[in-house]
């Protein structure tokens, strides 16, 4: 352990507490994508207390707090996200949701605590840093088209030349820092297919164009897409996950609507996948005489980590936290709009194990019954506190 590892623990150990305390009040007041103003507010109104930051609200909903030190440095900018999803909480916590159909089922409310500690700490640390922080309170990340690209279009990012953001994992045990190098998340696209045949009596199939059938069949050919027209070493997924057709059992209706999303890692072969689509539906419609509407909906891009920013995480994990620490985790076909800070400068993003069996908080995101344990919050904060001094600590 260095003397810097020494003091970051015993720093964070101390506002543990805080930190806690900042998570579950967020937990119980949870609010929806481009509806965070209290969460906003609170943020604002806590970084205005710690001092030294310059703030602004780049949108109605987020925040963002600039460290500058008047040095000689690079910009270095830290990003959480604050929103949460429509879901009805079941867990049995003091502090569950207080608001109907609504939690905090990504840990989202962990990162936003997690910024707001380093925040706390790093504010009582401007002497020993060079350059500038930039710290991104973000909004929307659940909902396309997402707060992230909107902070970017604001112009958070201008000057900025590293960028790094972190999520708390489930899946990750508690005391776990997991890095991936390149392509780490997906782009979720989604698609809408419209089969329009010809309705009419179930009884006379001759006399129709049965959109279901052929729907049926549309489905089934879209997953030789990936079964037998991708390369087996390319990741992508083609999931149908709607299915809306007919009003009786006696009636073959005369359209089926079906959607779905495709998630992939490659951005050239995600640019080739509307048209790969579109072929199976076409061909598929035309040989049984129906018509078809088609609607490609692209998403986040994919989150694709840079080298050298992701090394900088994992000499921090190993340097403050412990080698034993590290985690190289695979990539995810869940999708992050984190994804577009870093179409303007190097960027990185890792997870913060935080699943425990014993706390039960190992349920997947977006479950009813999701939590995290607190503990790994600490990791969080102590990660973001090591990179700030490896990038911006002045020369000794």
């Amino acid at each position: 352990m260095t003397a810097l590892t020494d003091r970051i623990q015993e720093k964070v150990d101390w506002l543990f507490p805080q930190l806690v305390a900042w998570r579950r009040h967020f937990h119980e007041h949870p609010e929806l994508s481009f509806q965070e103003q209290e969460t906003a507010a609170f943020v604002y109104d806590r970084l205005a207390d710690f001092g030294g930051y310059e703030l602004s609200r780049p949108t109605e909903t987020s925040v963002v707090a600039r460290l500058i030190t008047g040095r000689p440095g690079p910009t270095l900018a830290l990003r959480a996200d604050m929103d949460a999803l429509p879901i009805q909480e079941e867990n049995a916590l003091d502090f569950a949701s207080k608001i109907p159909g609504v939690m905090h089922a990504c840990g989202h409310d962990g990162h936003t605590a997690m910024l707001l500690g380093a925040a706390k700490l790093l504010a009582e640390q401007r002497s020993s840093l060079r350059g500038e922080l930039r710290l991104f309170f973000q909004h929307a990340e659940e909902l396309f088209p997402g707060g992230g690209q909107q902070l970017v279009d604001a112009g958070v990012m201008e000057g900025v030349d590293t960028v790094v953001g972190a999520h708390l994992g489930s899946s990750l045990p508690t005391g776990k820092i997991g890095v991936c190098l390149g392509a780490m998340m997906a782009a979720p696209d989604t698609f809408s297919i419209t089969v329009v045949g010809s309705g009419g009596h179930a009884a006379h199939p001759n006399q129709t164009v049965d959109s279901v059938a052929i729907a049926a069949q549309v489905i089934t050919n879209l997953q030789h897409i990936v079964a037998r027209n991708i390369d087996p070493l390319d990741s992508i997924v083609v999931s149908v996950t709607q299915l809306q057709a007919g009003t009786a059992d006696n009636v073959i209706p005369g359209s089926a609507w079906m959607g779905g999303t495709v998630r992939s890692l490659d951005p050239a072969l995600r640019d080739s996948m509307p048209q790969r689509l579109e072929r199976v539906v076409r061909g598929i419609c035309e040989a049984h005489g129906a018509h078809y509407s088609f609607e490609y909906r692209r998403g986040y891009r994919p989150v694709i980590n840079d080298a050298t920013v992701t090394e900088w995480v994992a000499e921090v994990v190993r340097s403050e936290l412990g080698g034993e620490h590290l985690e190289v985790i695979r990539p995810s076909m869940g999708g992050e709009d984190f994804s577009a800070y870093q179409q303007k400068a190097p960027g990185s993003f890792f997870i913060v194990g935080s699943g425990n069996p014993d706390l039960e908080s190992d349920f997947p995101h977006h479950h009813p019954r999701f939590t995290i344990d607190e503990a790994a919050m600490r990791n969080g904060v102590v990660v973001f506190i090591g990179l700030v001094h490896k990038i911006l600590a002045t020369a000794s």
